[in-house]
């Protein structure tokens, strides 16, 4: 039984779109106190995550089995992957006002990264896990009865979704 429900691995899995504005700006100043100008900067981005669970995780302890009935403990939903794609930034104002006061390229990737890290921060408050243990539960409800089952029982075990990003990044 536990292999039937294994095989079933690339259906558990739900994928999110996330917009994120993105915005910075930079002043430019006269002896560090009268403003001559700001140059502004604002894009959009996406991020693409998928969420599910690793039935890999699944043992036949997991698994019980009484007549028509069944309980099963599932693996916790977690980001299976999580993408920050460079191509889905569009950016939708740039000013350049003064010659000598731009926001570089390099400033412009740190923005780009702490948008991401926020949305990383941010995941766990999105309700990705309750979606994604719903449709799960949906989908596994529909298997389990073509199988034969009536009463289904089903919870999830507790985990992290995400794991902490790696901020040990080479610059």
């Amino acid at each position: 039984m536990v292999g039937k429900i294994k095989k079933a691995s690339d259906l558990t899995s739900t994928q999110f779109t996330i917009d994120k504005l993105v915005y910075g700006s930079k002043k430019k100043k006269l002896f560090w106190v009268v403003n001559l100008n700001e140059a502004r900067f604002l894009a959009e981005s996406q991020a693409i995550v998928k969420a599910g669970i690793d039935l890999n995780e699944l043992s036949p302890d997991d698994v019980r089995i009484n007549g028509e009935s069944i309980e099963i403990h599932l693996p916790h939903v977690r980001i299976i992957t999580f993408s920050y794609p460079a191509d889905r930034f569009k950016e939708s104002l740039y000013s350049k006002n003064f010659a000598f006061n731009k926001i570089s390229v390099v400033e412009k990737e740190k923005l780009f990264r702490d948008a991401e890290l926020d949305i990383r921060e941010s995941l766990k408050y999105m309700g990705i896990r309750k979606t994604t243990e719903d449709k799960t539960r949906l989908l596994f409800e529909a298997l389990l009865r073509n199988l034969g089952y009536n009463e289904i029982y089903m919870d999830f075990k507790e985990g992290e979704l995400i794991a902490e990003p790696d901020l040990n990044i080479v610059q």
